[in-house]
């Protein structure tokens, strides 16, 4: 049975994939390629740790020259 906790520090690739409403896949794309949070890994699978997660849509958010320019009032 999987254990998901709001308060844990760390995500998995399930969870992040949820999280930014992309598939599983599409999240292990992003590693592979470098592209995504930094992730360790952890016998077969892979953590995130959510500081980490939240930085890094922070960055693309920062990033995204589009919508900063909607986000002024």
């Amino acid at each position: 049975m999987s254990e998901t906790t709001t308060t844990s520090r760390f995500m998995t690739t399930a969870e992040l994939a949820v999280l930014v409403r992309k598939s599983p896949a599409t999240v292990r794309g992003w590693r592979h390629r470098g592209q995504g949070p930094r992730g360790t890994k952890v016998g077969r699978g892979v953590l995130y740790r959510r500081d980490a997660v939240e930085a890094w849509l922070k960055a693309r958010e920062d990033a995204d020259e589009i919508g900063q320019r909607a986000t002024v009032a």
